[in-house]
């Protein structure tokens, strides 16, 4: 297998690019694809299968499961979280679409997809046009990871082309999205009394 390499506008996403991604997404294909942070690497979030074709790539076991859901409006976010309290709710509305990683308990329903036992979900509405209309086409959430880079210096590749010489036989799609960030979300664990900066990244904490 040789992944599709497609460029995409990171602005006005062309309508039938992504919607040829989102149906290979739906058969249960991994995709990589830009963010405005790094670059992701992901899949369909229903589909089981493909969850755990994703956890094979990138070197973790299903049980462990600790990947972060692309959700394109707080609405969807809703359906995989608890009740999600005002003040954490006004946080989230200012702050999104933005490079935070919102970690929150999780809804009954991500342990039925998921079929682990899971406390607590990451959440990300990305302010970048491509996943958003990916997640739009497909109907549901992406579950995502960062694209990392083995290299000391630089942390996460920022070249889609690199990422494509790296990945073209483990994936079934890299889009092209112009060059990616190297710097990644900003993470707040939103489940106890107090907003807890678990990862300072590129979202500013003192939102």
């Amino acid at each position: 297998m040789t992944a599709e390499f497609i460029s995409i506008h990171p602005k006005n996403p062309e309508p039938r690019k992504i919607r040829h991604v989102a149906d290979v997404l739906a058969r249960g294909g991994i995709v990589i694809y830009p963010t405005d942070t790094v670059y992701g690497i992901g899949c369909n979030l229903l589909n089981r299968k493909s969850v755990l074709n994703l956890c094979n790539i990138i070197g973790i076991k299903p049980r462990q499961l600790d990947l972060s859901f692309i959700c394109d409006d707080l609405s969807q976010v809703s359906q995989y979280a608890r009740k999600i309290d005002t003040p954490i709710f006004k946080l989230m509305k200012k702050s999104l679409p933005g490079p935070y990683t919102f970690i929150l308990e999780a809804s009954p329903q991500v342990a039925r997809i998921l079929d682990v036992n899971k406390k607590t979900v990451g959440v990300r509405i990305p302010d970048h046009a491509i996943p958003r209309a990916l997640v739009r086409a497909l109907g549901n959430p992406l579950i995502t990871s960062s694209i990392k880079d083995d290299d000391h210096i630089r942390e996460y590749t920022t070249d889609p082309e690199e990422i494509y010489k790296e990945f073209r036989h483990t994936v079934d799609v890299v889009i092209d999205g112009g060059a990616g960030g190297n710097i990644p979300s900003t993470v707040l664990d939103c489940t106890g009394d107090e907003v807890l900066v678990v990862r300072e990244g590129l979202g500013a904490v003192d939102v």
